[in-house]
């Protein structure tokens, strides 16, 4: 049965206005995750978070459900401040959550409880969401006995029982295989088409650029350090969606655009400019290293969002790997292509530690690798301290998680023999290269 379009209301149901959030961080410092982001969750829509790793999606979520106080900013629920949690908003999560000691009844039955509901009232509702979901006959199986795509469907079931206004998906089908989750997908579009009045609205964390399209009204890009909204866009597209129609696939490519035209800008030509510390993308040299490989078996170039589809990995961690590699000169970015530089076709060709050399050559390339090994020789007693990388992060990247890209600098250091690391002294020496 064909689905319509929500009606165009403007009814708000939930909003942020001016919301900056601060995570503390070790040392009494802070990283800012949030700044000055607005959005408005209005009634009969389905409104997607869609942005890179980093960008304070799930966040922002959290903020919204009155799981965290922001910093800054203020939450609205039908027009009024949000104090605690948001009593209109259940949420389906992306690990199941389950108890594993409750039956698929249970676990529904414990949320409708705290809700001091009758017994009668508690066990209607339970029936009823566990046939929605398709899980009727399941009542007595504990999570342990159900696939990812059953426990994803308690997960919901749960959500469901209550009754809620808003429901939030917080990435809920990264967890289980493509076929299940084109399923769930649909079958939770029916459920909010048929609800009415619960779920009146949804909100959908997801880094899957098709399911954001296949999915929702009003899709909000969120660019990050610190997260932001950018642009929002709004989906034409009658339902039911079909993912192969012309126009499916070309406002996939238009979000993809938008995404990458940000994420991997070609850089103009122009004067030089003063070197800058440059944050580490959240990916190991074995990534690298793999997504290197992968292009050179496909001739040398791939499409960003193909690379994801074939290695099976989120699209944000496909970014990740990408400017990791970009980062080092080993591949270019040209629109959402991702082509291997003459460079790369070296490195792939490499024999023996020939890698591990062209990949030292690489980093000294990147101001942070260069000034800590000039630092190091610098110092008398030949060695870095751990503190001085990290401060020197800290300093030039406020915002950034220094944890994190200490972290990758190691990583990549060891990869290279530019640097070796002793955790338990907390010091860095440098590997010198070979002739």
């Amino acid at each position: 049965m064909p689905v319509l379009l929500a009606p165009p209301t403007k009814e708000i149901l939930c909003e942020a206005r001016g919301v900056r959030h601060d995570f503390p961080q070790p040392g009494g410092k802070s990283l800012r995750v949030l700044a000055g982001v607005d959005l408005e969750i209005r009634s009969r829509e389905i409104v997607a978070l869609l942005g890179p790793s980093g960008c304070g999606k799930s966040t922002i979520l959290r903020i919204l459900a009155g799981l965290i106080r922001p910093s800054e900013g203020t939450v609205l629920y039908h027009k009024e401040p949000l104090v605690g949690l948001n009593p209109g908003v259940s949420i389906v999560f992306q690990s199941f959550a389950l108890y594993p000691w409750f039956t698929v009844a249970e676990n529904i039955e414990v949320v409708l409880e705290a809700l001091k509901l009758p017994k009668a009232e508690i066990a209607g509702r339970t029936q009823k969401v566990l046939t929605m979901v398709g899980l009727a006959g399941f009542e007595g199986a504990y999570p342990r006995e159900l696939s990812g795509g059953m426990k994803q469907r308690a997960g919901m079931a749960r959500a469901l029982a209550v009754h809620p206004e808003i429901l939030f998906l917080d990435e809920p089908f990264s967890h289980v295989d493509a076929l299940t989750s084109e399923s769930l997908r649909a079958e939770i579009i029916d459920i909010w088409a048929a609800a009415g009045t619960h779920p009146a609205s949804m909100l959908l964390v997801s880094h899957d650029i098709k399911e954001v399209v296949y999915m929702a009204d009003r899709i909000v890009i969120l660019a990050a350090n610190p997260g932001r909204v950018r642009t929002i866009v709004n989906n034409p597209l009658p339902r039911p969606r079909d993912y192969r129609s012309p126009e499916f696939a070309a406002l996939v490519d238009q979000l993809h655009d938008l995404i990458m035209g940000h994420e991997l800008p070609d850089v103009p030509e122009g004067p030089t400019p003063i070197p800058q510390i440059e944050p580490l993308p959240s990916a190991t040299s074995e990534e690298i290293v793999g997504l290197l490989e992968f292009l050179d078996a496909r001739r040398g170039k791939d499409g960003v969002f193909h690379i994801a589809a074939e290695t099976n990995r989120q699209f944000d961690q496909v970014i990740n790997i990408v400017q990791g590699a970009e980062l080092l000169g080993l591949v270019d970015t040209p629109k959402h292509q991702v082509v291997l530089t003459q460079d790369g076709k070296q490195f792939v060709q490499a024999q023996g530690d020939g890698r591990s050399k062209l990949w030292r050559k690489h980093l000294l390339d990147i101001t942070l690798f260069s000034r800590m090994l000039d630092a190091c020789r610098r110092n008398p007693d030949g060695h870095l301290d751990e503190d001085f990388v990290l401060e020197t992060i800290i300093l030039n990247m406020p915002h950034e998680n220094y944890q994190r890209i200490f972290d990758t600098f190691i990583d990549w250091s060891r990869y290279g023999g530019l640097f070796r690391y002793e955790q338990q002294t907390g010091r860095l020496f440098e590997e010198k290269e070979e002739a």
